[in-house]
């Protein structure tokens, strides 16, 4: 028996909200990872898994609040708590996979396509597994051509937010990268569940199951407050914000460890005045 699905139950405040905290994961993320382009290789790895789990937690929040306005006319829904969980945890390692990636190879060539493409992937996965987890007296079939459409969707806009966050030019491009980033996700988000199709099990199963709002949104605070903690950082990061460094960082300069560029300038002599001190020979019996 085919279900009756319904993706808007409270109209276009689900889907809007949904772009909202898309758009606030990548922003944070893509702030993140230019932050990480700024700073010396011993701070770049605390920045980037910043990054990764703000994007990370930024779509998985994207995808169910976009849920609570998922329904099956038919059927209750549930969900599975561990497989919920378990697509927040691998939205979070396969996007830091690809922005690990990029904040060490660059966002150009190669490094780019391949860290674009393990991102998008990553957002994918995310979505797909996170259905997985949704239970009722039925089954979900989908049709191939559109689950691959959204898969190049949701790699490309991967790729295009990595390389807009390795530009580094400036905050307002950052939100504009992100507000394209959100759209594209969501784009990503209804094409598959336009891919979609309910087959029920038997008669129709009214009774029971609570609604699918009261269900996710306890599951939705501790990401929340992630976002929250990590748009704090953001705020209190005025070379974040501002997009540009405000000193050379120690591996633009060729063939400079960082250990080296730090140990010559413990041994640099202090500067008086505009002169440098005299050096004065010791006096031993041997130049007396």
């Amino acid at each position: 028996m085919q279900g009756t699905v319904d993706g808007f139950s409270y109209g276009a405040v689900t889907p809007l909200v949904a772009y909202l905290m898309a758009c606030l994961g990548g922003a944070l993320g893509l702030r993140c990872t230019t932050r990480s382009l700024l700073v010396t290789h011993a701070r770049r790895p605390a920045w980037l898994a910043l990054g990764s789990a703000a994007i990370g937690s930024g779509i998985w929040t994207m995808h169910f609040v976009a849920m609570m306005g998922f329904s099956i006319k038919e059927t209750p829904l549930h969900y599975d708590q561990p497989i919920t969980y378990a697509s927040l945890g691998l939205a979070i390692v396969m996007v830091g996979v690809g922005i690990f990636i990029v904040g060490y190879r660059g966002a150009t060539g190669t490094a780019l396509f391949t860290g674009g493409t393990i991102t998008g992937l990553g957002v994918a996965s995310m979505h797909y597994l996170g259905m997985a987890g949704v239970h009722f007296h039925g089954r979900f079939t989908y049709n191939t051509f559109t689950v691959a459409a959204s898969v190049v969707i949701a790699v490309v806009a991967a790729t295009a937010a990595l390389w807009a966050a390795g530009q580094v030019r400036g905050f307002l491009w950052s939100v504009g990268a992100s507000l394209v980033m959100g759209l594209a996700v969501s784009g990503m988000h209804y094409t598959g569940m336009a891919a979609l199709s309910v087959h029920l099990d038997g008669a129709p199963h009214t009774a029971g199951g609570a609604p699918a709002a009261s269900v996710l949104a306890p599951m939705l605070i501790g990401p929340l407050a992630f976002l929250l903690l990590a748009g704090v950082v953001v705020i209190f990061d005025p070379l974040m914000v501002m997009g540009r460094p405000d000193w050379r960082p120690v591996e633009q300069k060729p063939g400079v460890p960082a250990a080296a560029v730090a140990s010559h300038a413990e041994r640099r002599p202090a500067v008086l005045d505009g002169r440098r001190p005299e050096h004065h020979a010791s006096r031993t019996p041997q130049n007396r």
